[in-house]
């Protein structure tokens, strides 16, 4: 069954503390498909009056702050051997190569990464506890994160109803097509991203590499 189908069939109250509930989950570092759930929540809204999307937006915007605060909590306090144990667990998600990415992504944006990461479902997962476990200060994290959760739930929601409203009969003369259209798209971003945190782990692999070998050029040399 198709999640929008699904959440026809249960009570406007539950859909609002499914999506808070997943969204903070996944905010926390937990791999759900938090985003898929409140476009499709959303979606849902725009067709269904019983749902109304502010509650919704406003849920998804408490999720998504309040589970990124309880990952940042975690991180802080679990450090690298936490990475290290996700990485056990889940490590489609907290392998090697994805932590690298993200290493790379706070290093060279800091607070920035948090914002942006909401955006991004590798970073979205990450933000939280990595920010924790980096040892980022609380007031530049909370700041990001607030607004990050702010802009990304909240707009989220306020466009994909909005779209909903505008598409829903276009959607429903070509339903085949938009579904197919948005796999192929998936499929793309997915291929992309893959690509890229390829490309990263083997740039930090190099540099690493790079390290010991100019420290011992010197030794050499001195002998």
């Amino acid at each position: 069954m198709h999640i929008q189908e699904w959440l026809e069939t249960i009570p406007a109250v539950s859909i609002y503390l499914l999506v808070g509930l997943v969204i903070g989950l996944e905010s926390l570092g937990i791999p759900l498909p938090g985003e898929i759930v409140l476009v499709s929540s959303a979606l849902l809204a725009s067709q269904h009056g019983e749902i109304d999307p502010v509650i919704l937006g406003i849920c998804a915007i408490t999720g998504a702050i309040v589970g990124d605060s309880i990952g940042y909590a975690i991180g802080r306090r679990g450090g690298k051997p936490l990475l290290e144990r996700l990485g056990r667990r889940f490590p489609k998600h907290f392998g090697p190569q994805q932590v690298a990415l993200a290493e790379r992504s706070f290093e060279k944006w800091g607070m920035w990464a948090v914002f942006f990461g909401r955006f991004v479902a590798l970073l979205r997962i990450f933000a939280g506890p990595l920010a924790g476990v980096l040892r980022m200060p609380y007031w530049r994290f909370l700041i990001a994160n607030v607004l990050g959760g702010i802009l990304w739930a909240g707009g989220t929601t306020a466009v994909i109803y909005s779209v909903g409203i505008v598409a829903e009969p276009w959607l429903k003369r070509f339903s085949w097509l938009a579904l197919g259209l948005a796999v192929l798209f998936g499929l793309a971003v997915t291929l992309v991203v893959r690509s890229r945190m390829k490309k990263a782990a083997a740039a930090a692999g190099t540099a690493e590499a790079a390290i010991p070998a100019q420290q011992s050029a010197p030794a050499t040399v001195g002998e």
